[in-house]
């Protein structure tokens, strides 16, 4: 069974008596532990789609199964729970707080997913994730005490502490130097190749789009590519 199965999917926006269709029919599969990078150009209607991927927005129409469940149709509540569960994110900006360490930035989600989690254990748990990211000295610092690319690794880790099967990054380079965004990109492949993490990119940047197994191209609201990205065309 496929991680993600889309069929017919639709989106439209009602913008008083305009109809403004930006998903116009998309149908894919996304198996477990694969490595997606989703391209477009601006309107191209990639964010739209990351965004009913991770069940932040709903479809007009068409079906959306997340783990074999119907979620195009799920209440709010229910589509809340699996995103917050079963769902890590990513974004261009890092979105910590500002007066809070890395470590409590980190377990935060757990106090909205996990309360009957013990204080130790989420924060055994919140050590673990920044020690994958690279950051085991860097728990107590703030974020003014980090650099960008620290930053990033600690949204990245806070993504993972619940666990998730997949991982939605959206343009995840932007506000970062070019150096600093392959070591980013690096710690991505690391996680979709030795932990198993389904790894979907959002971006317009071929060259982040070359890191990924796979690519999807959106115009128009339409897949027009869908096949082998960069680095497998290359083996």
């Amino acid at each position: 069974m496929a991680l993600i199965e889309l069929d017919g999917i639709t989106k439209t926006y009602f913008l008083g008596e305009i109809d403004v269709p930006v998903l116009k029919g998309i149908s894919l599969a996304i198996d477990r532990g694969e490595y997606v990078a989703l391209m477009g150009e601006s309107g191209s209607g990639k964010s739209t789609l990351m965004n009913i991927l991770g069940c932040l927005d709903r479809p007009t129409s068409g079906d959306y199964r997340f783990e074999g469940e119907e979620l195009g149709r799920a209440s709010g509540d229910r589509r809340a729970m699996v995103r917050n569960r079963r769902i890590g994110f990513v974004f261009q900006s890092f979105n910590l707080l500002a007066r809070t360490s890395a470590l409590e930035n980190v377990i935060m989600p757990l106090t909205y997913t996990a309360g009957d989690l013990s204080r130790r254990e989420a924060l055994r748990r919140g050590r673990e994730a920044l020690a994958a990211v690279g950051l085991a000295d860097r728990m107590e610092h703030h974020p003014s005490q980090l650099s960008g690319g620290q930053q990033q690794r600690v949204a990245i880790a806070r993504a993972l502490i619940n666990r998730p099967p997949v991982l939605f990054a959206d343009e995840p380079t932007g506000n970062l130097d070019s150096r600093t965004g392959i070591e980013v990109m690096e710690m991505f492949g690391r996680l979709n190749s030795e932990e198993g993490i389904t790894v979907i990119l959002v971006t317009h940047s071929t060259e982040i789009a070359a890191c990924a197994k796979r690519t999807i191209r959106l115009q128009d609201g339409l897949i027009v590519q869908d096949g082998p990205g960069e680095s497998e065309a290359r083996r």
